[in-house]
């Protein structure tokens, strides 16, 4: 048993600890002081094996945070709190070069990295063990239910984990997202061990944390475009941008969401009647206050005094087409990829994608490297052989 994770009805909180009262009779408690946390690093590093999840904030908050880190040792299932400003480098270094269970790593291993520049080094991800099996659903309930004989509670939805305290039932459902992983990574390890396939989940989760470790690379020409920009004109355009800007800093302010303040159909709305010489200030919602219709007119006013030359190019709404051969190729490797998948019982898609078979058949060899040995030896080696 955990030493913060239950305590007995009696004892006292610690000062340095977020605690309720539990079901039957215990105390959760989440972690929000350094001493705290020194007792759980102390506990992983003597620990064989470690799981982890996160919760985030990306409804209530912008941008979007870490709000809660949960870890599942040998010890017990804890939960750290991220907003009580700790200093958490301490335990990245202590789990940098741990092997890490996860469910669905991708958007755990984007946030911390952006938040906290983390990277780990080894990473067993029980969603991709599944999809490499077979397994049609792969959700952790799911699996949890069928390879372990657990049902979990679906859980609270739209949830803002920022909130102190967590209720009782956020923090059970926030505990069970970590507590199975390792039993279940065992039984997936075996299955993947028995059908030759644990280079395969090796390869891929090696591809994903070089993924996820790539900085975001924002292009500008690109990042403010929304739903609907496409069809504006070049003018109508430029002030769906300077909206999109203004939009930003109001949801940052706000420390709410973007589309909470304007929604993308309204940015347009407003740039199509504004670019017309129709009254556009009739479309905002009757909450604005006078000074965010006043950032509204600046920003169309900002974008009306652009030069011509100033103004977004207009992208075209098609690439170029590919020619009689290239889509020959195509055909020929989707149809391998869909034979070889349906003897291997997977989505066709773990092996290439179609943007990969796309650019397979355009440029041809010099793009294997897109692939993975795995899947470059389902795809091409039976190609070449001429299966």
């Amino acid at each position: 048993m955990s030493n913060c994770t239950k305590q007995v009805l009696q004892q006292t909180f610690r000062d340095e600890s977020i605690g309720r009262r539990g079901v039957f009779g215990f105390f959760y408690c989440v972690i929000a002081s350094l001493a705290s946390l020194n007792v759980l690093i102390g506990s992983l590093e003597a620990s064989p094996w470690i799981a982890i999840d996160t919760e985030a904030d990306s409804l209530h908050a912008y941008p979007e945070k870490v709000c809660l880190i949960q870890i599942s040792h040998a010890g017990g299932d804890e939960l750290i709190d991220p907003l009580a400003k700790l200093d958490l480098n301490p335990l990245w270094v202590a789990l940098q070069k741990r092997l890490l269970v996860f469910h669905g790593a991708d958007y755990d291993l984007r946030m911390l990295r952006r938040g906290y520049g983390f990277i780990p080094n080894l990473v067993f991800d029980t969603m991709i063990a599944a999809r490499l099996l077979g397994e049609l659903q792969f959700g952790l309930s799911h699996l949890v239910e069928k390879f372990l004989g657990v049902q979990l509670e679906k859980g609270p939805q739209k949830m803002n984990w920022a909130l102190r305290p967590l209720s009782e039932r956020m923090e059970v459902y926030a505990r069970n997202d970590t507590r199975h992983l390792r039993n279940l990574s065992n039984l997936l390890t075996d299955q993947l061990i028995a059908k030759g396939r644990l280079g395969w989940h090796q390869e891929t989760c090696a591809r994903l944390i070089r993924d996820c470790a790539r900085p975001d690379v924002v292009d500008l020409e690109v990042h403010w475009r929304v739903k609907g920009t496409d069809r504006l004109e070049r003018r109508a355009q430029a002030m769906v941008r300077e909206l999109f800007y203004w939009r930003e800093q109001e949801a940052i302010a706000a420390n709410l969401p973007p589309y909470f303040t304007m929604s993308h159909e309204l940015m347009t709305r407003v740039a199509e009647a504004a670019d017309a010489g129709k009254d556009f200030e009739s479309l905002l919602p009757t909450r604005y206050s006078s000074a965010r219709r006043k950032g509204v007119e600046n920003a169309i006013s900002r974008a009306l005094a652009l030069p011509r030359s100033g103004w977004p190019i207009k992208r075209w709404q098609a690439g170029s087409s590919p020619s009689f051969t290239e889509q020959q190729r195509f055909e020929e490797l989707k149809a391998i990829r869909d034979s070889v998948a349906s003897e291997q019982g997977i989505d066709p898609t773990l092996i290439a994608s179609k943007a990969m078979l796309s650019q397979l058949a355009q440029k041809g060899e010099e793009s294997e490297s897109g692939l993975l040995p795995w899947q470059a030896g389902l795809l091409l080696d039976t190609r070449s052989k001429g299966v």
